[in-house]
């Protein structure tokens, strides 16, 4: 398939290192003789025609950048007919012959409806969420944990002097693989996640009693979004054991910051392979990455696979809660 002018967007929730992902995906078609542009604002901006031509030194310096160079929004509008067929328009009265859309299953969806008018679309998951079924990676998701990672290490400073019970709640809509990991990697109490039945005594009061007995006298609860407010959950604790919990909402500081390493890196190399499947013919794909391998998926198949927590996480995170 000929490629000449292909546009790139970000879309949904913004996430450090979409614009690592923008400057391969600029970066990689310069290199082969291809005109890119900018489509800002999402889906919105497709259908408004808010378009920029981007080169080189467009996205120059941007690498290290959190956040997104070309603004995220979700468009209501967008997810009408209508909407659709003023971004099919725009498409055609520029010359587009792909889009590269950034971003969650929310993205792809709109990108799958697009193609259905004939445009050629690539997907690439970027979400803190990682909750894109077909990748076992997204981007952002690395600095955002690190982001919770720093902040709960903190908050513990403050908590063990005082000796007193955190409750923190971490983003992830309805998805608790960010909260997991962080539960992990800071050594949680208790970890509570929309994907594991909750029992309140058992996977809460319970564990912070055993961590007592263990001669521990403060407590780290890390609550996903998606499994209920931190402020409801501590107040189930103050009311069955007299327990006085302070809550710490990160909200979106999460999103924030200039992205790590990981994310760089790897949000380099999907942006580089969206635009050489375009070169290979390839369409209405989803770049995805396994066990460090880089891959692609069709989109609907992409976006009708199913994740879940890994058994082994909740093993081990049974293991170290001590129940």
């Amino acid at each position: 398939m000929s490629v000449k002018r292909i546009g790139v967007l970000t879309s949904g929730g913004d996430a450090p290192g979409m614009n690592a992902c923008v400057r391969a995906v600029v970066r990689t078609a310069i290199y082969h003789g291809i005109e890119c542009y900018g489509i800002r604002r999402g889906w919105n901006g497709l259908i408004s025609g808010d378009i920029i031509r981007l080169d080189e030194k467009s996205v120059a310096h941007t690498i290290n950048r959190g956040g997104t160079i070309l603004y995220t929004a979700r468009s209501e509008e967008f997810m009408t007919e209508k909407g659709q067929r003023k971004a099919v328009s725009t498409c055609k009265f520029l010359g587009l012959d792909s889009i590269i859309a950034i971003g969650g299953d929310g993205t792809f969806r709109g990108a799958r409806a697009l193609s259905k008018y004939g445009i050629n679309v690539i997907g690439i998951p970027g979400t803190i969420d990682n909750d894109i079924s077909c990748t076992n990676y997204c981007i952002g998701f690395d600095t955002a944990a690190n982001t919770a990672i720093e902040c709960i290490d903190k908050l513990r400073d403050t908590m063990q002097s005082h000796e007193r019970c955190s409750v923190v709640e971490v983003m992830g809509r309805n998805a608790g693989y960010l909260a997991m990991y962080v539960g992990l990697a800071v050594g949680a109490t208790a970890v509570l996640v929309p994907e594991e039945p909750i029992d309140f005594d058992r996977d809460v009061i319970e564990k912070i009693r055993q961590a007592r007995f263990n001669g521990f006298t403060h407590y780290m609860i890390v609550v996903a979004e998606g499994a209920g407010s931190a402020a409801d959950i501590a107040k189930r604790i103050k009311d069955t054991i007299e327990l006085d919990p302070r809550v710490t909402v990160l909200g979106h500081i999460q999103r924030g910051g200039s992205p790590t390493g990981r994310d760089r890196v790897n949000a380099t190399k999907m942006g580089y392979l969206a635009v050489e499947l375009l070169l290979q013919g390839k369409n209405n794909r989803i770049v995805c990455t396994h066990d460090g391998c880089f891959s692609d998926v069709d989109i609907d198949e992409g976006l009708a696979m199913k994740k879940n927590i890994q058994q082994m996480e909740v093993d081990v995170l049974a293991a170290m809660t001590g129940i």
